[in-house]
C-alpha cells in the first residue's frame, strides 16, 4: 500500500503517519492549501506546455492540461485546478469543469495518442459543475465522452488522485491503467453530504456516510479501485509542496515504465479489465 521512498528517505522530510478517519481525511483533502495542478506541473516537470481551448465553445480555467517534459519523456499533462483563495477558487469554478473542459481534456488525449505520447491526469475535483448553463452545453455528453476516449486510448494513462476525487466529474480524467491516490485524498461516488441528504434528508450525517463510502486510499486499495497508494510529507501535501510533487513524479515515472511494453492492443484490453473487475462480488 505504500509508495516510492522518495524524499522521505534518509536525511530528507518525514512522510506523513497519522491515522486518519473518513470523515478527517475527507477534510483534509479539500484543504484549500494542497497542491494545484499547475504547482505540480511546476515542480515535477523539466517544462510545461499549457494548451487552451475545446475548439467548440470556449477555454474553462477548471482543467488545465498541456506538454510536459517527465523524467526525460513527453507525456501530455491534464488536470483539475482550483485554487488557494477566493478569487481564485472563483475563477477557477472550485475546480468544477464546465463541458468545454471535459472537451478540453478529450481534445488533449486525443493528442496525445496521435503523437504517441502517455497521458497523466491528476484528479481534485467535487464533481462536474452543475447548473443550467452546463447542461444545455452538454455536460452528461461531455464527461462520458471524456470516459469514454480515455477507455479507448492506445497509449500508457496514469492518474493520480490528489485532493478530492467526487463522482462522474473525476472519474472523466481517471479512466486509466493505473489509478493512484496520494495518502490523504478521497475518491468516491459521491460527497459524504450528498449521501447524507439522500438518506436522511439533511447533511449531518455526513461523518458516518464518509466511513460507509469507504473513500479513503486504503480502503480502494483493498477494494481494487485503485492501484497504489503515493506517500505525502509529514503534515501532509499542503505542508510541503515540493517534497510531494518528487513523491508523485517518482509513482507515476514508476507507473509509465511498467506499462511502457504494453501494446496499444494490450493497454486497452487491460484497461477495460481491470474497470469490469470493480464491485465483482461473484460470476453468475
Amino acid at each position: 500500500a505504500g509508495g516510492p521512498g522518495g524524499p522521505g528517505g534518509p536525511g530528507g522530510p518525514g512522510l506523513d503517519t497519522a491515522e486518519r478517519g473518513a470523515w478527517e481525511t475527507v477534510r483534509f483533502a479539500r484543504d484549500i492549501a494542497r497542491p494545484t495542478t499547475l504547482e505540480y506541473a511546476g515542480l515535477m516537470c523539466e517544462d510545461f506546455l499549457e494548451l487552451h481551448g475545446d475548439r467548440h465553445h470556449g477555454d474553462d480555467p477548471a482543467i488545465v492540461g498541456g506538454l510536459a517534459a517527465l523524467g526525460g519523456r513527453t507525456v501530455m499533462l491534464v488536470g483539475h485546478q482550483k485554487g488557494h483563495d477566493t478569487a481564485e477558487l472563483v475563477d477557477r469554478n472550485f475546480g468544477m469543469p464546465e463541458p468545454e473542459g471535459y472537451r478540453k481534456a478529450t481534445r488533449l488525449m486525443r493528442l496525445a495518442e496521435r503523437l504517441g505520447l502517455p497521458v497523466v491526469t491528476l484528479v481534485d475535483t467535487q464533481g462536474a459543475a452543475p447548473g443550467v448553463g452546463a447542461e444545455e452545453r452538454g455536460q452528461a455528453w461531455a464527461v462520458a465522452e471524456a470516459i469514454s476516449t480515455m477507455g479507448e486510448l492506445t497509449v500508457p494513462v496514469v492518474s493520480v488522485v490528489t485532493g478530492e476525487g467526487g463522482s462522474g466529474g473525476a472519474l472523466a480524467l481517471a479512466t486509466a491503467d493505473r489509478v493512484l491516490m496520494t495518502r490523504n485524498a478521497c475518491y468516491s461516488v459521491i460527497s459524504p453530504e450528498s449521501c447524507s441528504v439522500i438518506l436522511f434528508g439533511d447533511p449531518g450525517h455526513a461523518a458516518g456516510m464518509a466511513e460507509a463510502l469507504h473513500v479513503t486510499a486504503p480502503h480502494l486499495l483493498r477494494l481494487g479501485v485503485i492501484d497504489g497508494i503515493v506517500p505525502e510529507p509529514a503534515g501532509g501535501s499542503q505542508r510541503d509542496p515540493a517534497a510531494a510533487a518528487d513523491l508523485v513524479r517518482a509513482a507515476v515515472l514508476e507507473a509509465l515504465a511498467d506499462l511502457a511494453p504494453l501494446s496499444g492492443p494490450d493497454l486497452v484490453a487491460g484497461r477495460h479489465d481491470r474497470f469490469r473487475r470493480i464491485g465483482r462480488v461473484a460470476d453468475v
